[in-house]
């Protein structure tokens, strides 16, 4: 992913609220199963960790990314913003 399509997909996430909070049980298969249904309606997600999850917030989003088979676009502080194209009817299209 360019940092092109990196910039255009954290402007369209600034709009969005955080669809899931990571609290201290972490990541359970759950959560990644629920994330990866989410990936797949929305393609662009925000998630929100929890100031009780001891975990860091850049390694939660590179295992989410890689369970779910998505990028992790950016992480801001405790939040984390993940694209994945939709296998049906996408409707992002990112520049080249």
């Amino acid at each position: 992913m360019t940092s092109k399509q990196r910039a255009y997909l954290s402007s369209l996430a600034n709009n969005i609220e955080p669809v899931f909070q990571i609290g201290k049980a972490s990541l359970t298969p759950e959560i990644v199963s629920a994330l990866s249904d989410a990936l797949e309606k929305r393609e662009l997600i925000k998630v929100s960790v929890l100031k009780n999850c001891a975990d860091d917030p850049r390694e939660i989003a590179e295992i989410i990314a890689e369970r779910t088979h998505s990028e992790a676009v950016k992480v801001i502080g405790k939040k984390i913003i993940l694209y994945r194209k939709a296998k049906k009817n996408p409707k992002i299209a990112l520049p080249m």
